[in-house]
């Protein structure tokens, strides 16, 4: 059986801190793993082989840190002794280290993390991946680039990162957000047998929060529909595509943007939805085309002027479109007197709104929207548009 002990070099010059490293012993052979945690040598406990906690205020936090380090790194070298054990086979000191170091390597939560991203990106779920991708820049940012080993993430570390998000004025959802994908992918080390689940997502927020209402009625978007913005092309296109996306029953930007010239046969439009796979009819109407006529030199193979360059990376020219639209349409709503934040989505929610509004069944609503579920439209429905039921309150309170 493997001997693991903690132990501590002093520095050579008298007063400056000295090392941490572990001891491990297997078969009369004896080796040292360095690390790169130091203290002074009053923090550190011989008799005991431990850190001592310092009463200096700068160092608190530093030295729990490291001490907190050292137990991990302790529970992991424990775990490639049990399981050397368990194999039957023999094994040597050297083959501790280097399956410690491997580990070090493979699974820290970057380098992990990294993996799924480009497993994502090889099956062809780039939305997906770029999410993931998102989650991890976030994360980073929030450790200043630090790197954190899968099984050293605890419930500290998560509210950490809520307080710190908090503390920038990121919407509850947004937050949720990260941790959903942070938590999907502490479980895919925990179902690889990577690490053992410590719950550490218990105490921070994962739900989803009831949105404000994102949704505008017919008359806001006849207003928008009115304004005069010859002078302004940028904005004009960026109302043009949101209207596009209004008259195409709430289509999301990424399936407008990749819609093929050869998408729009005999009058209709047929598409597949990019985020469910779902087959999708839309008769084309006169609207569409007065907005499509006002792009003649349009010679890409997409039906609309979004990805107007097909040499360039064409996810990266509908990112920027997206971007540059949704800036436009802040101008836009300032024009129209718009209190809601004004984006390509406000066109679905809307479109589901004047559905809804007209007394259309929720079945087709949902069919329309290309919903798996008439769940999901509910849950669209549910925040949409309250008048209706403010002005059935109203009738109830004035028979008082």
């Amino acid at each position: 059986m493997a001997s693991i002990k903690v132990k501590f070099r002093p520095s050579t010059v008298a007063g400056h801190q000295g090392t941490i490293y572990y001891q491990i012993i297997h078969e009369r052979k004896v080796r040292q793993l360095l690390t790169g945690y130091k203290v002074f040598p009053y923090e550190w406990d011989e008799n005991r082989s431990m850190i001592k906690m310092t009463q200096e205020s700068d160092r608190i936090s530093l030295v729990h840190s490291i001490n907190e380090r050292v137990r991990w790194d302790f529970e992991r070298l424990s775990k490639i002794v049990r399981k050397f054990n368990a194999t039957c086979f023999s094994y040597t000191v050297d083959d501790i280290i280097n399956e410690f170091n491997r580990y070090t390597h493979d699974y820290s939560l970057f380098y992990f993390m990294e993996g799924i991203i480009a497993k994502l990106r090889q099956n062809g779920k780039i939305r997906t991946s770029e999410t993931y991708k998102s989650t991890l820049n976030s994360f980073k940012k929030y450790r200043a680039d630090e790197d954190i080993m899968l099984d050293c993430i605890s419930s500290e570390t998560m509210k950490g990162y809520e307080a710190w998000h908090k503390a920038r004025g990121v919407a509850p959802n947004t937050i949720s957000f990260y941790f959903r994908i942070l938590r999907a992918v502490y479980n895919r080390a925990v179902e690889d047998g990577v690490i053992e689940s410590r719950n550490p997502f218990r105490h921070v927020y994962t739900g989803v929060d009831k949105t404000v209402k994102r949704a505008l009625p017919l008359a806001v978007i006849k207003k928008i529909k009115a304004l005069d913005l010859t002078l302004a092309p940028a904005l004009d296109f960026a109302r043009n595509m949101f209207l596009m996306s209004f008259y195409l029953r709430g289509m999301s930007f990424i399936d407008m943007a990749f819609l093929k010239k050869s998408d729009l046969k005999n009058g209709y439009v047929t598409y597949r939805r990019r985020k469910t796979g779902q087959l999708l009819i839309i008769e084309w109407t006169k609207e569409m085309q007065m907005i499509l006529d006002k792009y003649p030199e349009n010679n890409s193979d997409y039906l609309l002027p979004v990805i107007r360059n097909t040499d360039t990376n064409e996810r990266c020219a509908y990112l920027n479109a997206s971007y540059n639209i949704n800036h436009s349409l802040k101008c836009i709503a300032d024009m129209a007197g718009v209190a809601i934040p004004l984006t390509l989505y406000v066109a679905r929610h809307s479109w589901a709104s004047a559905a809804k509004v007209k007394g259309i069944p929720l079945s087709v609503i949902s069919e329309g929207l290309g919903h798996d579920s008439e769940a999901t439209t509910r849950i669209y429905l549910a925040s949409l548009d309250t008048s209706i039921v403010d002005e059935a309150n109203s009738l109830i309170l004035s028979s008082l």
